[in-house]
């Protein structure tokens, strides 16, 4: 190739362990140490506040060995948008991809920046969340949160435009960082546990019930009002284990996909799973329940590593979340790209973001999020929007799970190196776990699924308006 010749091919550049630690990073952040407040409101004893990460968790591992097959049938740039492009046709695959752009990926990686500069503040207030940096009238306020959230979102996107191998060593250094920092969490709580704490949390662990943020608990009317109060649980459990299929997008620069792929998704959610639980079970053994419901702002972490550290608890939880939001976001940002990459290449999206720069990353896809992400960091609404599109987002997993039962009619001779674990049972299982979730929450959270459905349903005319224009 000459000096002037732009690249046509991604350089395959990351091995096992690599892709392992970038599913696991996408999926650790800040929520971890701040979701557990809400799981606890609605279940309201530490038995069903582990049930609940359980379920996510299962849920989790067992979406990724089934991924594990789709990896090694279609080792692409773009992963599921491959999957579901290959199984129902470039329509459902385009609307994946929309979702992806306008919120998923883009207002994940939104609200993890601004996360960062959050428990920054706790060392330099100037960039609080709680101060206003500038507004306009009295309805839109920016803090320095937001604001510096664009200088990170900046560095973090240029990184990656010089290539996957620095993308990789930022990844690698931060993520192996957190999960060491997070085991030595859970370590340290179970070291200082408070026999007191335990005895009343798990004497009568699973009476389901609700607790109020003022510490009142309130028994549930009726039987579906307990699945719809597990459904509601389930909501930030499945945020906080999302993006583990960040590491299907990367397919064209993983060494010996075929194989690699579907290793990392298995080790990647298999170790964040066991961290999230045990980091519960460690919440349980140092704060009572009730107090893991009524954190100030919903900050856990803080108020448990404050029973373990003393004074130097928040210090010690705002590092952690520092070193776990700087990594979440440099993966999300290496890896969304790779899609709107893949989209642009079946002629759905942008011309200029289906090129390769001369470090062979999809610079204009990295620069085009970069701006979407902005646009939501300002906002202040990407939390919400978040919550809103967690429907969207498990009925695309169960879409692209029941994709291997339409593909093996389909393309029976298609290579398959990997064969979905547990096939045709354990796949079925999440398919109706995955079903049962989003009705449950479309009866009892309703406000939690017709927004991301109206922001996914945009997807189709922009679809067609895209089709038509790229005929000219």
């Amino acid at each position: 190739m000459s000096e002037h010749e732009q690249p046509t091919e991604f350089k395959r550049e990351l091995g096992l362990i690599d892709a392992a630690l970038l599913a696991a990073s996408g999926m650790i952040g800040s929520g971890i140490f701040i979701v557990s407040a809400d799981v606890a409101r609605n279940v309201g004893s530490a038995g069903w506040l582990i049930v609940v990460w359980v379920i996510g968790g299962f849920m989790t591992l067992t979406a990724a060995v089934s991924y594990g097959e789709l990896s090694g049938m279609y080792p692409k740039a773009g992963g599921q948008y491959v999957y579901l492009k290959e199984a129902y046709g470039s329509l459902v695959a385009f609307v994946y991809g929309w979702s992806l752009f306008t919120v998923i990926q883009t207002g994940t990686i939104a609200a993890v920046c601004v996360s960062f500069f959050k428990f920054l503040a706790y060392f330099f207030p100037i960039f609080s969340e709680d101060l206003v940096a500038f507004s306009i009238g009295d309805s839109f306020k920016v803090s320095p949160a937001q604001l510096s959230s664009i200088v990170l979102l900046f560095i973090l996107t240029y990184l990656n435009t010089q290539g996957v191998k620095l993308g990789k060593i930022v990844q690698n250094i931060f993520t192996s960082t957190k999960l060491l920092s997070l085991l030595g969490l859970i370590l340290f709580g179970f070291i200082y546990l408070k026999p007191e704490i335990w005895q009343a949390n798990w004497t009568n662990p699973f009476h389901l019930q609700k607790l109020t943020k003022t510490g009142e608990f309130i028994q549930y009317a009726d039987t579906p009002a307990l699945g719809g109060a597990i459904a509601s649980a389930l909501v930030g459990t499945v945020i906080s284990y999302d993006a583990w299929n960040n590491v299907t997008f990367v397919a064209g620069e993983i060494k010996n996909p075929k194989r690699n792929i579907g290793l990392s998704l298995l080790l990647g959610t298999a170790v964040v799973t066991f961290i999230y639980v045990a980091l519960n079970i460690m919440f349980t053994a140092v704060l009572p329940i009730e107090a893991l419901g009524t954190p100030e702002k919903d900050r856990v972490g803080i108020v448990a590593a404050q029973a373990i550290f003393g004074a130097n608890g928040t210090a010690v939880i705002a590092i952690l979340i520092l070193i776990a939001s700087f990594g979440c976001a440099n993966g999300m940002i290496l890896a969304g790209a790779r899609v709107y990459y893949s989209m642009a290449k079946d002629g759905l999206f942008f011309k200029k973001t289906g090129n390769l720069n001369k470090n062979s990353v999809p610079e204009y896809a990295l620069w085009f999020q970069f701006v979407v992400a902005v646009i939501l960091s300002l906002s202040g609404r990407y939390g919400d929007l978040l919550d809103m599109i967690s429907f969207v987002v498990v009925i695309f997993y169960v879409l692209t799970i029941a994709a291997i039962y339409i593909l093996r009619i389909k393309q029976p001779n298609q290579e398959r190196p990997y064969k979905a674990f547990g096939y045709p049972f354990l796949p079925a299982i999440y398919i109706i776990m995955g079903l049962a979730f989003c009705v449950l929450l479309i009866i009892y959270k309703p406000t939690y699924t017709w927004p991301g459905l109206i922001i996914a349903g945009l997807g189709i005319p922009v679809y067609f308006l895209t089709k038509n224009i790229n005929k000219v």
